[in-house]
């Protein structure tokens, strides 16, 4: 049961001088609104920054071909070589791991205007892909369907169109599906239109802006022939791309005849490097937003301390009149450690309850003004952070007692009964 007569007596002493009392809750009530918000805020643009590359997977690693930069098996330095669809099984075979591979070839073309529908033209990145691309460089079909094996199988003359395409090729709302677009003046099916999920990933050129053929018919049509300059793959989830990066440049370096210490020969582009780089960034945020708000929260408990050791040498004659009639240690210890817990933790949970319900309001106008280019998204504490919080502020409020609780407990009955 509740000894409410200890509560009210409690509540009585700390209200007993009402502005010192909120003055000295104020500081830990600062100090825990600081972490909230400051939490809130790294939270915000953590999401906003990792929303700019939401369409890429993280474990994807790009390779490409460079020219040779050491001799080897009767080879001249300096050699121009090419990758070939038989490479991409071989990979297939060698690690089973990978989740999705795929080639990409691009076309130019000295016209302004690559890409004509009827009277309508436009300058545009031409790529020819594998179905699994999409697993690569993520998109949002918006009509139709992506590229699938039948195409690939039968070298059909299907295209999706960017959004950017699309809106450059047709009247709003009209239906683009099974409609001829020229490409580099060879006539495609419309199969689908695509979107990117952010305008911030570029690789060869945005979804947004591109034209997606089938892999095999850009080679036949474009005459492209077996060679492929640039293809992704991702591993699965349990596989960091990192571990097999090299033993797949390894591998494709031994079926070319180069070098096995040539590192010019073929390079690669690591994603997994820069997601880690953002949460590296990120965590070190975090730490640093703690310390300021552990810090800030300190100076409030070290206030609380003061005042209670204040409030101590008030209330001395009244310690002592306790003790002379019987109270324990344990009884003053826990009537001092019971003052400091409530004044600090009504003040961290008052803080805590404003400060997620400010970044909530925030949270709700940035939700109902929605924009790709926003770098801040969604801020809010967490369940886990909050519990930290409250955590904190309870042990805070504790520690905030000690010192006073062993100066009251320091006292002697007879000289407290004397002291005027």
């Amino acid at each position: 049961m509740f000894d409410f007569d200890g509560i009210h007596e409690i509540w009585q002493t700390i209200t007993r001088n009402k502005t010192r009392s909120l003055l000295t809750a104020f500081g830990v009530f600062w100090g825990i609104f600081l972490l909230v918000v400051l939490t809130s805020t790294g939270n915000g643009f953590e999401k906003g920054l990792m929303m700019q590359v939401e369409g890429v997977t993280p474990n994807t690693v790009f390779f490409y071909t460079s020219v040779t930069s050491e001799p080897y098996k009767g080879y001249q330095k300096g050699r121009s070589w090419s990758m070939q669809m038989a490479d991409i099984e071989a990979i297939r075979e060698a690690f089973p791991c990978v989740k999705a591979i795929s080639p990409e070839a691009s076309v130019w073309s000295s016209e302004d205007k690559n890409v004509v529908y009827n009277s309508r033209g436009g300058s545009f990145t031409v790529k020819g892909v594998m179905p699994e691309y999409n697993e690569i460089e993520k998109s949002k079909i918006m009509k139709g369907r992506f590229i699938n094996d039948t195409d690939i199988a039968t070298n059909r003359k299907v295209c999706l169109l960017g959004k950017k395409v699309y809106e450059t090729m047709f009247e709003k709302g009209e239906n683009p599906l099974g409609k001829m677009v020229k490409v580099n003046g060879i006539y495609f099916q419309v199969v689908g239109v695509m979107r990117s999920y952010t305008e911030h990933v570029n690789i060869n050129g945005t979804i947004d802006e591109s034209v997606i053929l089938p892999f095999t018919t850009m080679q036949q049509v474009f005459a492209l022939g077996d060679k492929i300059g640039f293809f992704a793959f991702v591993a699965d989830d349990n596989t960091p791309i990192s571990d097999i990066e090299e033993e797949v440049k390894q591998l494709i370096k031994q079926r070319h005849d180069i070098a096995p210490t040539d590192n010019e020969a073929i390079e690669s582009f690591n994603l997994s490097e820069i997601f880690k780089a953002f949460k590296g960034l990120f965590f070190g945020i975090h730490i640093l937003i703690w310390i300021v708000g552990l810090g800030t929260l300190m100076s409030g408990v070290i206030g609380v301390s003061n005042i209670m050791l204040v409030t101590v040498k008030e209330r001395t004659r009244e310690i002592g009149v306790r003790r002379a009639i019987g109270a324990k240690p344990k009884d003053i210890i826990g009537q001092v450690l019971s003052e400091s817990l409530l004044l600090t933790t009504l003040a961290g949970l008052v803080g805590l309850c404003i400060g997620v319900g400010i970044m909530a309001i925030v949270g709700t106008i940035v939700a109902n003004n929605p924009s790709e280019d926003m770098m801040f998204q969604d801020p809010n504490l967490g369940f886990g952070a909050a519990v930290a919080a409250t955590i904190i502020v309870i042990i805070s409020g504790l520690l905030a007692g000690v010192l006073p609780a062993w100066r009251a407990i320091q006292i002697k009955a007879i000289d407290a009964i004397r002291e005027e």
